[in-house]
């Protein structure tokens, strides 16, 4: 640039004339300007991003304001503005990149707003914001990548599921639900004859006092209600829709007032106990957010080989897309334990229940296990007695 400055004044000075000083002080503008932004420092410009809320869910939209601000007040012709982000979080959406160009001129601040209509769940990481400049000519370019972290976790969604306890009876017919009774010993409502095994405590000792033959209390009966959630990580189409399943019940059964906990199997072998309350629902929300499908074996081999340790007089839900005979047999293991066992097929909006399934239902029945298709978009009749084809 200093060679042309220098060739355009030696040009005025040995032509002479309007014109060749005419091009000379043309031309010195714009070589001047390209000098500048040359000489411009990429330190001056301080980048800061802000999101419009704080907590996302899968499907909501995001607004994403990036703020350039600069002390030096050079026109700048064009900045190219590029957000550096996980690629993750264009899943859902036709955007590839957060890129734009934008027009400074003499502006000491820039802002930049962009949306993304759809977000994905899981962990999304903003980590830097880069930036492009140069002058009219395009003889000099600059470039630099200002970091500036953000860390976004989206939650995945859900649906209002009409939550019941599961019922005594099977949809095949008659098979009794083995779910434990707890005895509530606060309270005796009767006596009966003693019967071997009975505590040495639930003896009624006036009544054998009056009768000289041992009595044993009756105590209220009551139903546990806790559910154990076991979810199935093996890579399938349908896995968003099995979070989105999951999140859905545990909201549902937590705001019934019952506990609930989660075993997610997977590359990792994740456990929370059984709990209730909303500081629970959001330890298992946070680890919804972050799960992914990464299991390398399938489930029925999974607990053949770890096996779940559980409080019998839970009820226990598999969460999965695929079933097989492997995994009926590995699961009916669980049915033997006084404990009620279903397992809750999720399959793609539109997809059919196959013949193949179909049987597969009706030999886990046999071994007092529910099978339940459940298709995306009728979760919210997950829980009641409804026969599908």
């Amino acid at each position: 640039m200093l060679l042309l400055i220098g060739v355009t004044f030696c040009f005025a000075m040995f032509q002479g004339g309007f014109l060749s000083w005419f091009l000379f002080y043309s031309f010195l503008p714009f070589a001047l300007y390209s000098l500048a932004v040359f000489l411009y420092p990429m330190s001056d410009i301080v980048v800061e991003r802000a999101f419009e809320a704080v907590d996302f869910k899968a499907g909501d939209e995001l607004k994403v304001t990036i703020t350039m601000n600069r002390k030096i007040p050079i026109p700048i012709f064009y900045m190219v503005l590029e957000d550096v982000v996980t690629e993750s979080v264009f899943h859902h959406t036709t955007l590839q990149k957060a890129k734009a160009m934008v027009y400074p001129g003499f502006r000491k601040q820039i802002k930049l707003t962009y949306s993304i209509k759809e977000l994905p769940r899981g962990e999304h990481i903003f980590s830097a914001v880069r930036f492009r400049m140069g002058d009219f000519f395009g003889v000099f370019e600059k470039s630099a990548t200002v970091t500036c972290e953000n860390q976004l976790l989206v939650y995945p969604s859900f649906v209002d599921v009409a939550y019941r306890p599961l019922e005594n009876r099977y949809d095949q017919g008659l098979t009794s639900s083995t779910v434990k009774i707890q005895k509530d010993t606060t309270m005796a409502t009767g006596v009966r004859e003693y019967q071997p095994g009975d505590r040495f405590s639930w003896i009624h000792w006036k009544s054998f006092a009056r009768t000289n033959s041992l009595m044993t209390k009756e105590f209220e009966e009551r139903q546990s209600h806790d559910v154990l959630l076991v979810l199935d990580r093996e890579t399938s189409a349908t896995f968003e829709p099995m979070v989105t399943f999951t999140a859905s019940v545990i909201r549902s059964i937590i705001k019934k007032g019952a506990q609930v906990g989660l075993i997610s199997i997977g590359e990792d072998h994740v456990s929370f106990p059984i709990r209730g309350g909303e500081e629970h629902q959001r330890h298992l929300y946070y680890h919804l957010a972050k799960v992914r499908a990464d299991s390398p074996f399938a489930l029925g081999k999974v607990l053949q080989g770890e096996g779940i340790n559980y409080q019998q007089s839970a009820t226990v839900i598999f969460i999965t897309a695929t079933l097989s005979k492997r995994m009926v047999m590995s699961i009916s293991n669980y049915a033997k334990r006084n404990s009620a066992v279903v397992i809750f097929l999720i399959k793609a909006k539109g997809a059919s229940f196959t013949q193949e399934e179909k049987s597969l239902k009706a030999y886990a029945a046999a071994r007092g296990i529910w099978v339940r298709p459940c298709f995306e978009g009728e979760f919210g009749s997950a829980f009641t007695e409804v026969k599908r084809a």
